[in-house]
């Protein structure tokens, strides 16, 4: 089976696990210098292969700034205002539900900025894959009200990667993904460790909970599920690619049901239906208006 298809599960599933990675670690360290550390490890793995596959490097000046710009909305502002929102709100579930209102913004912004059809079908689509995660979150976790500062930082992580997603649509290109990374995480890390380093004194208690968040969202969120996030936007249109989204808080509540224990009530199984038949619809190419 091809990477392509292969693709939308394989980030679902890391990009789901991720938020009880982040949980699990944000307890030992200040939100910016927990993705400082990460940030770093990443470009640690990355450079020493940049060194031995001397893969090619972005062609042009316009490339080069494509790339920075994808990194500041997404690999910085992005996760930057995700991490502090998590820290304040200590409720990955109330966070969850205002980054699933992406695939909305996205389909309402993308015909206007990335130059994209959104059919009619899609947007019944996109409707119940937010219907099934809002019912999975709400059902979990009774949807608890986010603080201003919380809503405040989940609002802006939003934006940033909803910029981020329409700006790749629109002017993203192939590059190889060990060069593009290394520019992109290293833009990363120029940014975050500064501020890690003035705002919060690059505290950490390092135990070994901390290494095992660090390491999966190393190897598994940053080297490989954030890859194909641009890999699918590049090839596929962008409100399509991002409702796979609505994904994302299902299977993160299943997997903290299966791994941790946490409680799922019936409701939240109905809305996991609802979620996958709603992504499925809008995820399917050719999708006539009607």
């Amino acid at each position: 089976m091809r990477l392509e298809r292969l693709a939308p599960a394989v980030f679902v599933a890391l990009w789901s696990a991720g938020f009880a990675f982040v949980a699990l670690g944000l307890p030992y360290s200040e939100p910016i210098t927990f993705l400082a550390l990460r940030y770093a490890l990443v470009v640690a793995v990355l450079v020493p292969a940049l060194l031995l596959m001397r893969p090619p490097l972005p062609a042009t000046h316009r490339d080069w700034i494509d790339l920075v710009v994808v990194a500041l909305l997404v690999q910085t502002s992005y996760f930057i205002l995700l991490y502090l929102a998590l820290d304040l709100e200590k409720s990955a579930a109330t966070i969850a539900l205002v980054v699933s209102l992406q695939p909305i913004l996205v389909a309402l912004l993308a015909p206007r900025f990335a130059g994209e059809r959104v059919t009619a079908t899609r947007w019944a689509g996109l409707a119940l894959g937010l219907a099934g995660a809002a019912l999975v979150i709400v059902a979990r976790s009774s949807a608890v009200g986010l603080s201003a500062a919380g809503l405040a930082c989940a609002g802006g992580a939003l934006l940033c990667i909803t910029a981020g997603t329409l700006y790749e649509t629109r002017f993203g290109s192939e590059h190889h993904p060990v060069s593009a990374n290394a520019v992109q995480f290293a833009i990363g890390l120029a940014v975050t460790l500064p501020l890690a380093l003035v705002f919060e004194g690059l505290r950490v208690e390092w135990t070994a909970d901390l290494a095992i968040s660090l390491a999966y969202l190393v190897l598994a969120n940053s080297l490989v599920a954030i890859t194909l996030l641009l890999m699918m936007i590049r090839r596929g249109e962008a409100s399509r690619v991002s409702a796979l989204f609505f994904l994302v808080p299902p299977l993160a509540a299943l997997i903290a049901w299966a791994v941790l224990g946490e409680s799922l009530p019936g409701a939240a199984w109905i809305g996991m239906a609802l979620a996958a038949v709603g992504v499925g619809i809008a995820t399917r190419t050719g999708l006539d208006s009607s």
